[in-house]
Protein backbone atom coordinates (compact mmCIF):
# COMPACT_ATOMS: atom_id res chain seq x y z
CA UNK A 1 0.00 0.00 0.00
CA UNK A 2 1.35 3.37 -0.99
CA UNK A 3 1.62 6.06 1.71
CA UNK A 4 -0.25 9.18 0.78
CA UNK A 5 0.38 12.77 1.74
CA UNK A 6 -1.43 14.03 4.83
CA UNK A 7 -4.71 15.55 3.62
CA UNK A 8 -5.65 17.19 6.92
CA UNK A 9 -5.42 20.91 7.51
CA UNK A 10 -3.96 22.23 10.77
CA UNK A 11 -7.32 22.43 12.56
CA UNK A 12 -8.24 18.87 11.59
CA UNK A 13 -4.79 17.66 12.64
CA UNK A 14 -5.19 19.30 16.07
CA UNK A 15 -8.67 17.80 16.51
CA UNK A 16 -7.39 14.36 15.51
CA UNK A 17 -4.51 14.67 17.98
CA UNK A 18 -7.00 15.62 20.72
CA UNK A 19 -9.19 12.60 19.89
CA UNK A 20 -6.14 10.31 19.99
CA UNK A 21 -5.06 11.90 23.28
CA UNK A 22 -8.49 11.28 24.84
CA UNK A 23 -8.57 7.72 23.50
CA UNK A 24 -5.17 6.94 25.01
CA UNK A 25 -6.23 8.19 28.44
CA UNK A 26 -9.58 6.41 28.17
CA UNK A 27 -7.73 3.17 27.42
CA UNK A 28 -5.28 3.77 30.28
CA UNK A 29 -7.90 4.41 32.95
CA UNK A 30 -10.33 1.88 31.47
CA UNK A 31 -7.72 -0.88 31.70
CA UNK A 32 -6.89 0.10 35.27
CA UNK A 33 -10.56 0.03 36.31
CA UNK A 34 -11.13 -3.29 34.51
CA UNK A 35 -8.17 -4.88 36.32
CA UNK A 36 -9.30 -3.57 39.72
CA UNK A 37 -12.85 -4.81 39.19
CA UNK A 38 -11.65 -8.24 38.07
CA UNK A 39 -9.31 -8.52 41.05
CA UNK A 40 -12.09 -7.51 43.41
CA UNK A 41 -14.60 -9.92 41.85
CA UNK A 42 -12.30 -12.92 41.52
CA UNK A 43 -9.74 -12.28 44.25
CA UNK A 44 -6.06 -13.04 44.05
CA UNK A 45 -6.72 -16.38 42.37
CA UNK A 46 -8.29 -14.53 39.45
CA UNK A 47 -5.12 -12.49 38.94
CA UNK A 48 -3.99 -14.79 36.15
CA UNK A 49 -7.03 -13.67 34.14
CA UNK A 50 -5.85 -10.06 33.97
CA UNK A 51 -2.40 -10.71 32.53
CA UNK A 52 -3.40 -9.48 29.08
CA UNK A 53 -4.82 -6.25 30.42
CA UNK A 54 -1.80 -5.81 32.70
CA UNK A 55 0.66 -6.17 29.81
CA UNK A 56 -1.22 -3.61 27.68
CA UNK A 57 -1.60 -1.25 30.66
CA UNK A 58 2.10 -1.42 31.51
CA UNK A 59 3.14 -0.91 27.87
CA UNK A 60 0.88 2.15 27.67
CA UNK A 61 2.18 3.50 31.00
CA UNK A 62 5.79 2.93 29.99
CA UNK A 63 5.23 4.60 26.62
CA UNK A 64 3.67 7.65 28.28
CA UNK A 65 6.48 7.99 30.83
CA UNK A 66 9.31 7.49 28.36
CA UNK A 67 7.67 9.75 25.78
CA UNK A 68 7.22 12.58 28.27
CA UNK A 69 10.75 12.25 29.64
CA UNK A 70 12.23 12.25 26.13
CA UNK A 71 10.72 15.63 25.34
CA UNK A 72 11.31 17.11 28.80
CA UNK A 73 7.70 17.25 30.05
CA UNK A 74 6.81 16.36 33.63
CA UNK A 75 3.20 17.50 34.10
CA UNK A 76 0.97 20.44 33.28
CA UNK A 77 0.48 21.44 36.91
CA UNK A 78 2.77 19.43 39.20
CA UNK A 79 6.42 20.11 39.97
CA UNK A 80 9.10 17.43 39.78
CA UNK A 81 10.16 17.61 43.43
CA UNK A 82 10.36 15.46 46.56
CA UNK A 83 7.10 16.79 48.04
CA UNK A 84 5.10 15.89 44.93
CA UNK A 85 6.78 12.47 44.77
CA UNK A 86 5.98 11.81 48.45
CA UNK A 87 2.33 12.80 48.09
CA UNK A 88 1.81 10.82 44.86
CA UNK A 89 3.56 7.78 46.36
CA UNK A 90 1.51 8.01 49.54
CA UNK A 91 -1.72 8.16 47.54
CA UNK A 92 -0.65 5.18 45.40
CA UNK A 93 0.36 3.20 48.49
CA UNK A 94 -2.87 3.97 50.33
CA UNK A 95 -5.11 3.14 47.36
CA UNK A 96 -3.24 -0.10 46.68
CA UNK A 97 -3.23 -1.02 50.35
CA UNK A 98 -6.98 -0.45 50.67
CA UNK A 99 -7.69 -2.36 47.47
CA UNK A 100 -5.60 -5.39 48.45
CA UNK A 101 -6.91 -5.33 52.03
CA UNK A 102 -10.49 -5.34 50.70
CA UNK A 103 -9.73 -8.21 48.34
CA UNK A 104 -8.02 -10.14 51.15
CA UNK A 105 -10.91 -9.53 53.56
CA UNK A 106 -13.46 -10.50 50.91
CA UNK A 107 -11.63 -13.76 50.24
CA UNK A 108 -10.69 -14.84 53.79
CA UNK A 109 -12.88 -12.79 56.18
CA UNK A 110 -9.92 -12.14 58.49
CA UNK A 111 -9.38 -8.55 59.60
CA UNK A 112 -5.81 -9.27 60.77
CA UNK A 113 -4.85 -10.56 57.34
CA UNK A 114 -6.51 -7.59 55.67
CA UNK A 115 -4.62 -5.13 57.89
CA UNK A 116 -1.34 -6.95 57.26
CA UNK A 117 -2.06 -6.93 53.54
CA UNK A 118 -2.82 -3.19 53.71
CA UNK A 119 0.45 -2.44 55.48
CA UNK A 120 2.68 -4.71 53.41
CA UNK A 121 1.25 -3.80 50.00
CA UNK A 122 0.86 -0.13 50.89
CA UNK A 123 4.47 0.20 52.04
CA UNK A 124 5.86 -1.75 49.07
CA UNK A 125 3.93 0.35 46.56
CA UNK A 126 4.83 3.58 48.38
CA UNK A 127 8.55 2.73 48.28
CA UNK A 128 8.45 1.52 44.66
CA UNK A 129 6.53 4.61 43.52
CA UNK A 130 8.76 7.00 45.42
CA UNK A 131 11.93 5.43 44.02
CA UNK A 132 10.47 5.34 40.50
CA UNK A 133 9.22 8.91 40.64
CA UNK A 134 12.49 10.16 42.10
CA UNK A 135 14.45 8.45 39.34
CA UNK A 136 12.08 9.84 36.68
CA UNK A 137 12.35 13.34 38.21
CA UNK A 138 16.14 13.06 38.07
CA UNK A 139 16.00 12.07 34.39
CA UNK A 140 13.52 14.88 33.71
CA UNK A 141 15.75 17.49 35.34
CA UNK A 142 18.76 16.27 33.36
CA UNK A 143 16.74 16.49 30.13
CA UNK A 144 15.54 20.02 30.94
CA UNK A 145 19.12 21.11 31.65
CA UNK A 146 20.23 19.65 28.34
CA UNK A 147 17.39 21.39 26.47
CA UNK A 148 18.19 24.71 28.15
CA UNK A 149 21.87 24.40 27.18
CA UNK A 150 20.90 23.70 23.58
CA UNK A 151 18.75 26.85 23.50
CA UNK A 152 21.67 29.00 24.61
Amino acid sequence: MKMRKNKLDEMQEQKLLQIEHNAAWLAFWGLLVAMVVQLFLYGFEGGKHIIGEWVVFMCLALYLVVGCLRIGVWDRKLEANVKTNLIASLIAGMVTGVLFAAINYRSYRMIEGAVANFVINGVMVFVACFVGLSFAAHLYKKKVEKLEKEEE
